[in-house]
C-alpha cells in the first residue's frame, strides 16, 4: 500500500508555518548574523577594489533579511560604490516580502535591486538562451543548495560567473548537525518532490576538490529547542517535526515504526542535547566561501 505521507512543500502554508517556527525556536538567523558581523569583512575585504561598481548575486535570496545584513556590510566597505544587487527568487510571495523590506529600509540609497522570481536553474538556461555570461563580484547561495536537480553542476556554474577578486558563499546545514544524522539514516523513508538533494557541508569538499577549487570552512554552531515534539498532540510539536522531516503531517501519517525509531533518534547525542529538561537540537551550519 502507498504511503500516506506526502512532503511539506505540497502544503506551502504549514511550509511558512513551520519554517516561521523554527526560525523562531531555533539560533539560525542569530548564527548567520554573528557570521556576517565577523567573519564577513574579511571574506569581501577585497571584491570591490578599484571599482566604482560592486555587483552582487543572490542565489535564492528569500525574504531578503540576511541579503541587506550582507549588503550593510559591503557598502560599509566600499562607501562610495555603487551597489548592484541582483535576486533570484523563486517565489512570488518571498520576492514581494523582500520588496517591502527594501521600501522600508532606510540607507539604500547606493544600492540598485532587480528581482528575477525563478530558480537558480532557470536563470542559468534564460542567461544561455540570451547568449549572456554577466560576472559578479560576490555571489552567496544561503540554505538553497537542497533545492537543485544537480549540486556540483550549479556550484561550478555559478562559480564560472565570478569577477577575479570575487567570493562565491555558501551557508547550509553542517556535517557535523542533527540534519546530517536524520538524513543520512531515515532521507529515504520521507517523501522528497520539491526538495531535490540532503546536501551538506560534509558533501562539498569532495566536490569542490575534484573541480579543483580553493576554498574555505566555517562551523557556525546553532541549535534548535525540540522538547514540543515529545509532547503527544502539540501543535508546535507537530510542526517542527514536519519541518524536520520534510513531511506534512509527519505525526499522523508516518508509519508507527518509522515514527518511534525518528522520536527515538532525535534524542540521541549524534542529533541533540539534553539541557535543563529541554531537548536540543544540533543545528550548526557550514559556511563555505570559496575562490575564483
Amino acid at each position: 500500500m502507498a504511503s500516506p505521507m506526502r512532503s511539506l512543500l505540497a502544503d506551502p502554508d504549514r511550509y511558512l508555518q513551520s519554517f516561521r517556527l523554527f526560525l523562531e525556536r531555533s539560533t539560525e538567523h542569530q548564527c548567520m548574523q554573528e557570521f556576517v558581523e565577523r567573519q564577513l569583512p574579511d571574506v569581501i575585504a577585497s571584491i570591490g577594489n578599484g571599482k566604482s561598481t560592486i555587483n552582487v548575486l543572490s542565489v535564492g535570496g528569500g525574504a531578503g533579511e540576511m541579503d541587506l545584513q550582507i549588503l550593510s556590510k559591503i557598502r560599509a566597505r566600499y562607501p562610495r560604490a555603487t551597489i548592484n544587487n541582483e535576486v533570484i527568487e523563486p517565489s512570488a510571495d518571498q520576492v514581494s516580502k523582500y520588496k517591502e523590506r527594501v521600501a522600508q529600509a532606510s540607507n539604500l540609497e547606493n544600492i540598485k535591486f532587480t528581482w528575477h522570481k525563478e530558480t537558480a536553474n532557470e536563470y542559468e538556461s534564460r542567461m544561455n538562451t540570451e547568449k549572456k555570461a554577466k560576472k559578479w563580484d560576490f555571489i552567496h547561495m544561503i540554505q538553497m543548495l537542497y533545492y537543485v536537480k544537480d549540486v556540483p553542476a550549479t556550484i561550478q556554474y555559478f562559480h564560472s560567473l565570478l569577477e577575479s577578486q570575487a567570493k562565491l558563499l555558501i551557508i547550509l546545514v553542517s556535517g557535523k548537525s542533527g540534519w546530517e544524522t536524520l538524513w543520512k539514516k531515515y532521507g529515504s523513508s520521507f517523501p522528497l518532490e520539491d526538495l531535490c538533494c540532503y546536501v551538506s557541508s560534509a558533501d562539498l569538499p569532495r566536490m569542490l576538490d575534484s573541480a579543483g577549487l580553493k576554498y574555505q570552512l566555517y562551523e557556525l554552531p546553532s541549535h534548535l529547542d525540540i522538547t514540543s515534539c515529545f509532547i503527544e498532540g502539540d501543535k508546535d510539536g507537530e510542526l517542527l517535526l514536519d519541518f524536520l522531516t520534510e513531511t506534512l503531517d509527519f505525526a499522523k501519517t508516518a508509519p508507527p515504526e518509522l515514527k518511534r525509531q525518528l522520536m527515538e533518534e532525535l534524542r540521541k547525542p549524534g542529533c541533540s542535547e539534553n539541557r535543563d529538561g529541554k531537548v536540543f537540537f544540533n543545528s550548526n551550519l557550514g559556511v563555505i566561501v570559496i575562490e575564483p
